[in-house]
């Protein structure tokens, strides 16, 4: 028998304006779950969504990110940012060391309202499907200067990603 080491800089990497991803444990490894290191842009805001089929786990390495996993008394299409839970929960904003475990059909979000980059792991089971979902939408984020809607819509409909509120991207401006 033989494990998986993958050090530090090393695994398959996608990269674009909005995403950085590196794959650190796949299902061709036989891992339990599928697991990325993340680096979060400031101003990139991943938008409420839920899975039917998966789990996740996000840990905070290095940064803040704002953050829930509930069911919201209300749920707005715009903005989740204003959310509550019906037990008073809001937002959270997550340090280093905060994680969060997300069990299928909870809408959750994270955003980075930070002016620096945020450093994350994240898992997702089962595997495969995040490590298609990452190396598809990559392609389409990179296709042109506009994202095609509708591309990315049959891609979270093929990959159980049921968004409520958009994801958007928004770097802050230079001062």
């Amino acid at each position: 028998m033989k494990g998986l080491i993958v050090p530090p800089g090393q695994g398959k990497r996608l990269l674009t304006k909005a995403q950085d991803v590196t794959f650190k444990v796949t299902g061709a490894d036989g891992g339990f779950a599928s697991t990325f290191e993340v680096i979060v842009p400031p101003g990139f805001n991943v938008g409420a969504h839920f899975h039917e089929h998966s789990t996740e786990f996000f840990y905070v390495l290095e940064g803040e990110l704002d953050v829930f996993a509930f069911e919201p008394v209300e749920r707005t299409e715009d903005d989740w940012r204003d959310w509550k839970s019906p037990d008073g929960e809001q937002i959270l904003r997550a340090g280093a060391g905060s994680c969060m475990l997300v069990p299928p059909n909870t809408p959750h979000a994270f955003t980075n309202a930070t002016d620096t980059p945020v450093r994350m792991l994240f898992q997702a089971s089962p595997p495969p499907d995040h490590e298609r979902y990452f190396e598809e939408i990559c392609e389409i984020f990179s296709a042109g200067t506009t994202v095609d809607s509708g591309a990315v819509q049959k891609l979270r409909d093929r990959y159980d990603v049921h968004q409520i509120t958009p994801l958007r991207f928004e770097p802050p401006t230079a001062k």
